[in-house]
């Protein structure tokens, strides 16, 4: 904006200058970086914590359903080679590292979306980075709970046929990629806003197509859960169709 005022010419600049597609791309790098640090600063945290994590992510595995269990009772995991042990600890401290790294990548991805959005969006930033993290949050506590279901049904699927001797690898892979899908799909209010906010979707739209829309999801939920139990796409359901009623309320607010 420009403001005159006798001969002198007074630029006032009341927003962002454009940025070139160079610029777009180093400032990616730029945040790309900061993601990576926050991960591995809680890789490291979560490696110094391991015995804690393994003591807590096995405890949705049935006993009864693995051949090898300690003298206290609790089953114990196999590994099949040299270095499996470390390897396996070491890709959990990762999952893990991005789960503790949460507020640091949804702060980075907001506010590498920020140029995109005008003065009265930009404020939304700080508020959209705490509820991404709960949001992130809620995801591993529900698919926590729901881990068990399709465990038991997946492990007593052969009815006695085969002796369950269950790796590390296998089921610490199956825990952790399970664990963070869960995470990943609870931040569905936060990109349906993010999509509100930059003019693709309004609450209208979600409300004229809702109920494709939960058709849609819950046959998601049953494709996304592994296993054949009724328990698990019943509680991702259920999930996505609380998700898309807290995702058309934060856009019918944020419209208002």
């Amino acid at each position: 904006m420009v403001a005159r005022g006798g001969n002198r010419v007074v630029l006032l600049e009341t927003e962002e200058a454009e940025m070139t597609l160079v610029e777009h791309l180093e400032e990616l790098r730029r945040r790309l970086f900061v993601c990576l640090a926050a991960v591995s600063a809680g890789t490291a945290i979560a490696f110094f914590l391991r015995e804690a994590i393994l003591r807590a992510l096995l405890r949705p595995l049935p006993i009864e359903a693995n051949a090898l269990v300690g003298p206290d009772g609790r089953p114990l995991i196999a590994v099949t080679g040299i270095g499996e042990g470390f390897s396996v600890l070491l890709k959990l401290s990762i999952a893990a590292g991005i789960a503790l790294a949460s507020p640091v990548w949804v702060h980075q991805l907001w506010s590498f979306t920020r140029p995109a959005l005008n003065g009265r969006e930009k404020k939304y930033a700080l508020p959209a980075t705490f509820v991404g993290i709960g949001l992130f949050i809620s995801g591993l506590t529900v698919g926590f709970v729901a881990l068990r279901y399709p465990l038991n049904w997946l492990l007593s699927f052969d009815d006695g046929l085969f002796v369950q001797v269950i790796t590390a690898d296998n089921y610490f892979t199956f825990v952790a990629y399970f664990l963070l899908g869960f995470g990943i799909t609870f931040e569905l209010p936060l990109v349906l806003t993010s999509l509100a906010l930059l003019g693709f979707v309004s609450s209208n739209t979600l409300k004229a197509h809702r109920a494709k829309a939960l058709v849609g999801l819950w046959l998601t939920s049953c494709v996304v859960t592994p296993g054949a139990d009724p328990y698990s796409p019943a509680i991702v359901g259920v999930a996505f169709t609380v998700l898309y009623f807290v995702s058309e309320a934060l856009i019918r607010l944020l419209g208002r």
